[in-house]
């Protein structure tokens, strides 16, 4: 019996670990369409209105009144609202920042989602929670710290573009934790509806759109490799974070970041300071932490662009 179930548990942790290579990788090509003229919040636009057309294609028989204006429809609009948010400053974050400083500053998340968490679900934080956000914090002002500076804050557009995501991915993860009507499948349309339209609004306020005429062959292949590829890996982090335990999920779901500082420093020729190392460090082992405090916290939950 044992034997099965390890056997059982194969899967979705290879799903996980297929997830979090890809997310170590995914920046890669969006900067590259940034180089050839299409910005970040186009990319954005371009490609999770290919998630959800994917979607909406085949999850139609979920889409129905009933199953979306229920008594928790104003919390399905609240997702998609902030997961677009999350969405436009994660792409905006990885093209400007540094790819495992905007990531590390990413992970702060279990900081804010204790914070939502007691404001939205009443979650109340024993002594090791409160240790879990001194860890966290911690962890950010040795990363963040600069001698000339009095307080420690991002120091570039990145880095304030990574905290903000951060943010918004921790609200729209409790919001779909305190949202329990609505299916995976609802709230994955929400999330993309949501990158799709806040995406384009900024599009228009942050830069002008291209003509569709003037993309390239070649980037509208990456366009319609990364949207599909980020529908994908919706549904297998999702099914991942289904059957693996939290505490074993965030395990798994923090190779992201060797792959990205491994990927980085090839693609890209970006190192580590001792600063985002330590700090990095401290904010990596409060998410540990944050995992085994509150193992269902992680279950179920989309991840909005990462």
């Amino acid at each position: 019996m044992l034997h099965t179930n390890k056997r059982s548990m194969r899967l979705p942790i290879a799903a996980l670990i297929f997830g979090a290579f890809i997310w170590g990788l995914v920046w890669y090509p969006i900067r590259a369409l940034e180089q050839a003229g299409i910005s970040g919040v186009v990319v954005t636009t371009f490609t999770y209105l290919i998630a959800l057309v994917l979607g909406v294609v085949l999850f139609y028989k979920n889409i129905r009144n009933a199953n979306i204006f229920n008594e928790d429809a104003h919390l399905l609009f609240w997702i998609c609202f902030f997961a677009g948010w999350a969405n436009v400053a994660y792409i905006l974050a990885i093209i400007h920042g540094e790819i495992v400083r905007v990531l590390l500053l990413f992970y702060l998340a279990p900081l804010w989602t204790a914070v939502f968490a007691r404001i939205l679900l009443s979650e109340q934080l024993g002594t090791q929670g409160f240790f879990v956000m001194a860890l966290s914090v911690a962890g950010a002002i040795v990363m963040l710290w600069q001698p000339e500076a009095l307080v420690p804050l991002p120091d570039s557009y990145g880095d304030w573009m990574g905290l903000l995501g951060g943010v918004m991915y921790a609200l729209v993860n409790v919001l779909i934790r305190k949202d329990q009507s609505h299916s995976i499948q609802i709230k994955s349309i929400a999330i993309w509806l949501g990158a799709t339209v806040i995406g384009l609004g900024c599009s228009f306020i942050l830069a002008l759109p291209p003509v569709i005429s003037e993309i390239n062959l070649q980037s509208w292949m990456v366009l319609l490799s990364v949207g599909i590829l980020m529908f994908v890996l919706s549904i297998v982090v999702q099914y991942g974070l289904t059957y693996v335990p939290a505490n074993r999920a965030i395990i798994v779901l923090m190779f992201e970041l060797v792959v990205a500082a491994i990927a980085s420093y090839v693609l890209a020729a970006e190192t580590l300071t001792w600063k985002e190392i330590v700090g990095g460090g401290m904010i990596i082992s409060s998410g540990l932490f944050s995992a085994k405090l509150n193992p269902a916290s992680s279950q179920g939950v989309a991840k909005p662009c990462r």
